[in-house]
């Protein structure tokens, strides 16, 4: 450990490890692009989709901090692959609305279990160490323990 960050907080020790274990990860979400064949802003958009429930396709952009037009691109490529489809809106018709289908929704969940596999640090700690890192992570989330 170096010398500047034995001077910080241990709130600001472990953010700082934690943002560290982030960059880190980077390779292995890129891996599991490559292996589902997805760019990550299609990732990102598959599993802010909500397969029970069409979703705007303003109300994507919003979740992806991003503008329609950035959008339009990546739901191209995922209609392209059959794993959305865009529907008009009953309420409005110009309103373009993002309808997961079977094959998207198996895809994101399969992605999802993919990208919860902890990375080998994590899976080599100790159950007990596991399990009081869990409950941290959902205390600082907000999420009870």
């Amino acid at each position: 450990m170096g010398s500047q960050i034995r001077t910080l907080s241990p709130a600001a020790e472990a953010w700082d490890l934690m943002q560290g274990l982030l960059r880190s990860s980077r390779q292995r979400f890129l891996a599991i692009a490559q292996e589902f064949e997805l760019s990550p802003p299609q990732i990102a958009a598959l599993r802010a989709l909500d397969p029970e429930r069409p979703v705007a396709m303003s109300e994507l952009a919003g979740r992806l901090c991003c503008d329609n037009s950035n959008v339009t691109g990546i739901v191209d490529r995922l209609e392209d692959r059959g794993l959305v489809e865009r529907r008009s809106a009953e309420h409005d018709r110009r309103v373009k609305m993002l309808v997961v289908t079977e094959a998207g929704a198996e895809l994101r969940e399969r992605l999802h279990q993919r990208l919860c596999e902890p990375p080998p640090a994590f899976a080599a700690l100790p159950d007990e160490d596991q399990l009081a890192l869990r409950d941290i992570m959902r205390r600082a989330r907000g999420l009870g323990a």
